[in-house]
């Protein structure tokens, strides 16, 4: 019984590590291709205004990186090609998401405004996710290890 709590196996680990990249990379990409218009309701006029409220400098040029960083960041992350930069990256902009989109709105996304929530856990899984790092089942480990 003890095994069954505590056990780890190195397999399960590189299954894990596979299994947090497909699913967080893949929600990064989608989030990307809301903001193009090309999934959901948002649209890039859309999310440069919401930008522009907020007082953010250069709200075109800072929607536009934060697209690319999903987009890019995500589809790397989902390889597991330059990963540990692009979780970075990716990290980052969420960290951003969660405290200057969200400032003043609470933790909770069910508030109105919807709170920090769901940017600061992404943040957090992709911390976790830097300090795992991308695994044997991804490219840089096929094209990167000694």
């Amino acid at each position: 019984m003890t095994a069954l709590l505590t056990a780890q196996s190195p397999q399960a680990l590189e299954w894990a590590i596979l299994v947090l990249r497909l699913f967080i990379g893949v929600c990064l990409v989608v989030h990307g291709l809301g903001k193009l218009g090309l999934v959901g309701s948002g649209n890039m006029q859309g999310f440069v205004g919401w930008l522009q409220s907020l007082g953010v400098p250069f709200p075109a040029i800072q929607a536009r990186l934060a697209m690319l960083a999903e987009l890019v960041g995500g589809a790397l992350i989902v390889l597991g090609l330059f990963y540990r930069p692009a979780a970075a990256l990716c990290a980052v902009t969420l960290l951003v998401a969660a405290f200057l989109g969200h400032k003043g709105a609470g933790y909770l996304i069910t508030n109105n405004p919807p709170g920090l929530e769901y940017a600061l856990n992404l943040a957090a899984v992709l911390g976790a996710m830097l300090l795992l790092g991308p695994g044997a089942l991804s490219l840089d480990a096929l094209w990167f290890a000694p």
